[in-house]
């Protein structure tokens, strides 16, 4: 099966060795997406719902660059640095998502300086 990398200049460009999505067949994988104002490459904020915002917007100019959007997405993974933070992350999450929701798993871990959230997908084209 070939694969194709999908990049995008309305989401941050990776700092590492990896690409914003990478489809496969129908399947697209988006790379976790943080926070990060594509235009500045800077944080856009402090605050867990500022940063979910931008994260879920970084997520779906990576969907959309692919011909794909939100309503595609069957699987998410969302990464926080602090529990106190879900229900307010969830509340910014629960206005991008339609039903049926996608399958989301959420974890707590260690980010980048600054960094409360990261959140990844996996989305099925032309669903």
């Amino acid at each position: 099966m070939s694969t194709r990398a999908i990049q995008t200049d309305r989401a941050p460009r990776p700092v590492a060795s990896f690409s914003q999505a990478v489809q496969a067949g129908n399947l697209l994988q988006i790379a976790g997406q943080v926070g990060v104002d594509p235009a500045t490459d800077a944080l856009v904020g402090d605050t867990i719902e500022e940063q979910t915002r931008q994260t879920l917007d970084n997520l779906a100019a990576v969907l959309e660059a692919a011909g794909a959007s939100l309503r595609d997405v069957i699987m998410v993974r969302v990464y926080l640095t602090d529990r106190a933070h879900f229900g307010r992350m969830n509340e910014i999450y629960s206005g991008y998502m339609a039903e049926p929701f996608p399958a989301r798993t959420t974890v707590f871990v260690g980010l980048a300086e600054g960094m409360l959230v990261e959140i990844d997908a996996l989305a099925v084209l032309g669903s």
